[in-house]
């Protein structure tokens, strides 16, 4: 089977069918990590909903680059494209894509223009480091001018789509109102087995659909693991780059540990936070990590309660996460030892991934030393507080600490069990972690 011919399913691709008929529509910045598919979806979504797109790499075409230089003009600019790529860029009928825009400041400037002056053409652009740019180019990002998405690496449920379809339904259309079968529970939960194992990454996705070949995937992973450092040395100053460099690399020691509170001292003996915090917001701002505060009051708003100096960074994928890890996939089918002392935390990792996904911006909670709670999040008027458990364990001291004292309207465990809502209490399977908003509002 050609890889051309693998078809992902990707639940941004409605939301960008929704922004092409917004009716003050702003250019679109679609943010996200290197190698989550971003250029690929904003052809599919081109192809899908435009007469045509054009493609405008910042990075290679070197005339469209210099065309930018030269005016800030949109129409010029759509003109000179047009010439440049042989291709029409028609108003609302053409989706023009700018790929790597954050090499270009004159770029970046001129979605300001296309916004203000051109509202007509629809303009699309992607670059893996685009949050680093607009952070050091501030003052010359057109704040307010433009729309922002954020695309992850594949979900479980957008995992199944291309690779189970029945499962994946399941997954869609389950009500909160009756537990899952224990044959469907089954199914799913191994399913998931397979998803820790290949993560979320679209061409880790692709060689297992394609060839089933664990080799295959675990070097794809491998080598988007080796890459990303490239990046360093090319987005950063030297003194930035030998930091984040070492930040990165404590990665593996950061999460192995029992309480996976970031400690700087862990990158290197003697550090300090304020050697190293810029560099923990670069992998932040790359897509690389996610932080996750810590807070002790669970009250509105949460992030103004939340402690800047306490967190927990996370990876942007489980794949990559088991890849760091160096973990066997007979390790995590068979469940071994190894694997559970790490099932926690590539648990978790899991979880927070589809609460980022569903728009969530998670705190964790503890009280003292007694008690924690792995996410809390805001929804509607409600604080929600997220236990996640690796196995069927029914034991949830710390969610029971904490219902105690904050009397929530809703708690949820995320756990192997099976669905089950009582007195406020929701237990959801971790295969459907997806759908927790849906099943929260329900």
């Amino acid at each position: 089977m050609d890889k051309d011919t693998i078809e992902l399913k990707r639940n941004l691709l409605d939301e960008m069918v929704k922004w092409k008929t917004k009716r003050k529509r702003k250019p679109l910045v679609l943010q996200g990590a290197r190698q989550v598919g971003k250029s690929w979806l904003l052809k599919k979504f081109g192809g899908l909903c435009f007469e045509n797109y054009v493609v405008v790499n910042i990075d290679k075409d070197i005339a469209v680059r210099e065309v930018f230089q030269r005016t800030k003009d949109p129409h010029r600019l759509v003109e000179q494209i047009s010439l440049i790529k042989g291709q029409p860029v028609l108003p609302e009928k053409t989706l023009l894509i700018i790929d790597e825009i954050q090499d270009s400041d004159e770029a970046l400037n001129s979605l300001k223009y296309f916004k203000e002056d051109a509202p007509e053409y629809a303009v699309a652009c992607a670059g893996s480091l685009l949050g680093v740019a607009m952070k050091k180019k501030s003052r010359s990002f057109p704040v307010g001018m433009v729309d922002f998405m954020t695309l992850y690496p594949l979900s479980f449920s957008e995992f199944l789509d291309s690779y189970d379809e029945r499962l994946a339904n399941v997954v869609h259309e389950w009500k909160c109102e009756e537990p899952l079968p224990e044959i469907l529970l089954q199914e799913l939960s191994d399913k998931l087995k397979i998803h820790l194992i290949v993560g979320g990454m679209p061409e880790a996705v692709v060689d297992w659909i394609e060839t089933r070949d664990i080799h295959e995937v675990d070097e794809t992973l491998s080598n988007i693991l080796r890459a990303y450092p490239l990046d360093f040395s090319k987005y950063a100053t030297p003194t930035e780059m030998v930091r984040i460099q070492r930040v990165w690399d404590s990665m593996e020691r950061q999460l192995a540990k029992d309480n996976k509170k970031f400690k700087y001292s862990e990158i290197q003996k003697g550090a300090r936070a304020r050697e190293y915090e810029v560099a923990v917001d670069w992998l932040c701002r790359a897509g690389l990590v996610h932080k996750v505060h810590n807070t002790e009051t669970a009250r509105f708003p949460l992030n103004a309660y939340k402690d800047d100096s306490i967190f927990k960074l996370y990876l942007n994928d489980v794949g990559l996460l088991r890849r760091m890890f160096h973990l066997e996939s007979s390790t995590i089918m068979q469940e071994n030892r190894l694997f559970t002392e790490f099932k926690g935390v590539m648990t978790e990792n899991y979880a927070l991934l589809c609460l980022l996904r569903q728009g969530h911006s998670p705190l964790y909670w503890s009280s003292g030393n007694q008690a924690e709670i792995e996410f809390l999040v805001e929804y509607q008027d409600k604080i929600v507080p997220i236990e996640v458990k690796s196995k069927e364990s029914i034991q949830a001291k710390s969610l029971s600490e904490y219902r105690k004292k904050t009397e929530p309207e809703i708690a949820v465990r995320m756990s192997l069990r099976n669905i089950q809502f009582r007195d406020g209490f929701l237990n959801l399977p971790l295969t459907l972690a997806d759908r927790l908003t849906d099943y929260i509002t329900y």
